[in-house]
């Protein structure tokens, strides 16, 4: 018997494998039997969706390279299935692989609301924007079935605290009674990302999200709901992706997006043998290239995570990106790479039910 690739494309789903957990103390291999097992359909991948019970909501930061000190992740793991995601070696974190298991087992946080109450009403407490979707898509499929992001925006809305929102799902427009009257008073922004305009592309590159069309009108429905709406191009992917960069940015400006940024591809931990696998299925004749500016870009390597360069890189390829990117934004006539100032004076601590409110 001799080991096989363990590489088991189910449709639907960004992964072609489940590469076992970096913390297990053991691995596992796939071996032709000889019976011919291994040819045989795979079962549809089914989502389940398990439960944790977090003690805190707000998750904090202190990196130089992004623009918020807080965020809240409503979920872990993305049904979205997207192979470049850069959350994936997270899933390991919860003994589940970054592959297969990061898109079909998922984990909702139960009463993540009232915990987020909980830190907003404590005394010392300052009030500064909160990013939802840092990690994981608040508003991918699940969500309509769980509300945990909707409860979320409502403790949010009650205390007039800012938010920006970053999805590629299109059930935020759900929430827009929420979101327009946080805008009323500069509390809320939403960056809606944006792969590519190519249906094709996106089927094998992010499965389960919303088609390119239709992320575009998100940004205009946004946009003419009074919510401040910025376009987020990520990952820009060389020799797949990078050409349509300039009409990315010009049909997000021209369906109302006031701002843009972009982020070069990350392969951090597993997500480069995932990420090299779907190359191979699906770009055989470029995968080399494709790597190969990845290099160029990241002093040698495929990926380097030092603060300040793993999300632009550097180098020719990636000065060249950049430089295109900043022109197609003043040709579009929108900012560049700057998000929305969002307003932290009107937050504030409203009574809970049954409190005894004062005379004056």
């Amino acid at each position: 018997m001799k080991p096989t690739p363990e590489r088991t494309q189910r449709k639907g789903r960004g992964a072609l494998s489940n590469p076992d957990v970096r913390f297990e103390p053991y691995a596992r291999e796939a071996v032709d039997d000889g019976w011919g097992s291994l040819d045989e359909p795979l079962a549809a991948l089914k989502t389940t969706v398990g439960e944790d019970h977090p003690r805190r909501a707000i998750a904090w930061n202190d990196s130089p390279d992004v623009p918020f000190d807080r965020s809240i992740n409503p979920y872990r793991g993305c049904e979205h299935g997207c192979i470049y995601c850069f959350a994936r070696p997270d899933h390991a974190r919860i003994g589940l692989s970054p592959g297969q298991d990061f898109e079909s087992r998922l984990v909702r946080k139960v009463g993540a609301a009232a915990r987020l109450e909980d830190e907003l009403r404590k005394p010392g407490y300052t009030p500064a924007p909160i990013t939802l979707g840092a990690n994981t898509d608040p508003y991918q499929p699940i969500e309509k079935r769980f509300r945990v992001t909707r409860e979320i925006l409502e403790v949010l809305a009650a205390f007039r605290h800012p938010v920006s929102i970053v999805t590629k799902g299109t059930l935020v427009e759900r929430d827009l009674d929420l979101l327009a009257g946080m805008a009323e008073w500069n509390g809320a922004e939403v960056m809606v990302s944006l792969t590519s305009r190519d249906a094709r592309i996106k089927r094998t590159l992010e499965p389960r999200a919303a088609s390119p069309m239709r992320r575009l009108e998100l940004v205009e429905r946004l946009s003419a709901a009074g919510v401040r709406v910025g376009a987020l191009i990520a990952p820009v992917i060389p020799a797949i992706t990078d050409h349509e960069l300039e009409d990315l940015v010009a049909s997000a400006a021209t369906a109302g997006a006031s701002s843009a940024g972009y982020v070069l591809l990350r392969l951090p931990r597993e997500v480069e043998s995932l990420f090299r696998e779907w190359l191979e299925l699906h770009y055989p004749d470029r995968a080399a290239h494709v790597l190969d500016l990845l290099a160029q870009s990241h002093h040698g390597r495929h990926y380097d995570s030092t603060f300040g360069h793993r999300q632009r890189g550097s180098g020719a390829y990636a000065d060249m990106i950049g430089q295109r990117f900043r022109a197609a934004c003043r040709k579009a006539g929108i900012e560049s790479g700057s998000r929305n100032a969002l307003s932290s004076e009107h937050f504030r601590v409203p009574p809970r039910a049954g409190d005894q409110l004062g005379l004056f």
